[in-house]
């Protein structure tokens, strides 16, 4: 068995404490923040006798990700420390001056899954222009990307296009772990960030999760396993459209369906265009919230037969296409009236994929992912801080 991979909150806390000494402590981090043993690092700061932890920030979720998906809360106090936590998914995504006041420097712990949808990244460059305007220095403790950190896979985000699931021209499966990216977007994107990366140690660009020898806390309430992370670069998409993605049920970005498809035909259609790495099966389902809440549906679960060579983007945007064609006049891309584009459109970065698919013909849209990808490749090289 492989030796167990060290987290970036073990070698801080060994090697790092006594830079900030003295200092005022703020923490960025959920359920997620913890060791090996799983002890939080709220527990491990709030307890160490040279840290003075002062204020708490959380992400989406919230700090024990129990909040559903695009659910607002506020400030309270953490009860069991008596600290401030501040919400940065309420009033505000960005920490503003008053919440910065508290502190001298900033520490982010938190898992992160690998996909440009996933907010908890953006939330970290917020935190790293809050630190930058207002002259703190920002720690950021280093996590696997549990897809791993060899494949590539997606387009850049267009200008116009960027929001709070695509705030960076990033590919939609970026490879990189959270320190990566922290030094990518505080150079490529000119935060000017005071940053230190803090390095895991035994954690190599091949490894899926499971390798890593570290238990496993889900970061948000839907990630399920280290298979729904895997797809989810691809059934994310699905939220912008009126298909379920599998929400209010056991297996969220699993399993895509709808009332209006019939599963055994998809199935076959699916597993008839022989894409790399996955099988489809037929399954039906009844959401307990979200899209078709207490409605029967059938669609597929796909099942990852092969974890190197698939390509969820790709399986999914073929997917999309074949859904396209069978049920030209169901399949529908949501529209929210307080939002500039689609969502499906935020999502994909662009306006391409959408018209793509409407158009009977999603070639053009996957070369154009393949030249990005191979672009971002060549940029994100010098970032890169493992094997």
């Amino acid at each position: 068995m492989a030796e167990k991979v060290k987290l970036g909150l073990d070698v801080f806390l060994e090697h790092y404490v006594s830079d900030i000494q003295g200092k005022k402590i703020g923490l960025l981090t959920n359920q997620t923040g913890a060791n090996a043993e799983l002890t939080s690092t709220i527990r491990l700061f709030h307890e160490h006798p040279n840290i003075q932890l002062t204020a708490l920030f959380a992400p989406e979720h919230g700090l024990k990700t129990n909040a559903k998906e695009g659910e607002k809360f506020s400030d309270s106090i953490h009860s069991a420390t008596g600290i401030t936590v501040f919400s940065l998914y309420g009033a505000s995504k960005k920490p503003t001056d008053a919440m910065m006041e508290h502190l001298d420097v900033v520490v982010f712990d938190m898992q992160d899954i690998g996909t440009r949808y996933y907010t908890y990244i953006y939330t970290m460059a917020y935190m790293m222009e809050a630190c930058a305007r207002t002259g703190k220095k920002m720690y950021v403790l280093d996590r696997p990307n549990p897809i791993g950190g060899h494949v590539v896979e997606g387009n850049f985000v267009d200008a116009d296009f960027t929001s709070f699931v695509g705030l960076y021209p990033i590919p939609t499966r970026h490879g990189m772990t959270v320190g990566e990216l922290a030094m990518y977007f505080n150079e490529v994107f000119e935060i000017h960030c005071d940053l230190v990366v803090v390095d895991m140690e035994g954690w190599t660009r091949d490894s899926f999760f499971p390798e890593t020898g570290l238990p496993w806390i889900p970061p948000s309430p839907n990630t399920t396993s280290v298979d729904m992370m895997l797809l989810y670069p691809g059934t994310c998409l699905i939220e912008g459209t009126n298909l379920s993605e599998g929400r209010g049920t056991t297996q969220p970005f699993e399993i895509v369906g709808a009332p209006f498809i019939d599963g055994e035909q998809l199935q076959d259609e699916v597993n008839a265009l022989s894409l790399e790495g996955v099988r489809a099966r037929a399954v039906s389902f009844t959401p307990t919230y979200q899209k078709y809440s207490g409605e029967h549906c059938e669609g597929i679960q796909l099942h990852i037969t092969e974890s190197f060579t698939f390509q969820p983007l790709h399986t999914f945007v073929r997917i999309l296409a074949l859904i396209a064609k069978l049920y030209p006049k169901d399949l529908k891309f949501l529209e929210y009236g307080s939002l500039k584009h689609p969502m499906f459109d935020l999502l994909a970065g662009n306006a391409k994929l959408r018209n793509a698919l409407n158009n009977g013909d999603v070639e053009e849209y996957l070369q154009q992912c393949q030249l990005d990808s191979n672009d971002f490749m060549k940029k994100r090289k010098a970032y890169l801080r493992y094997r």
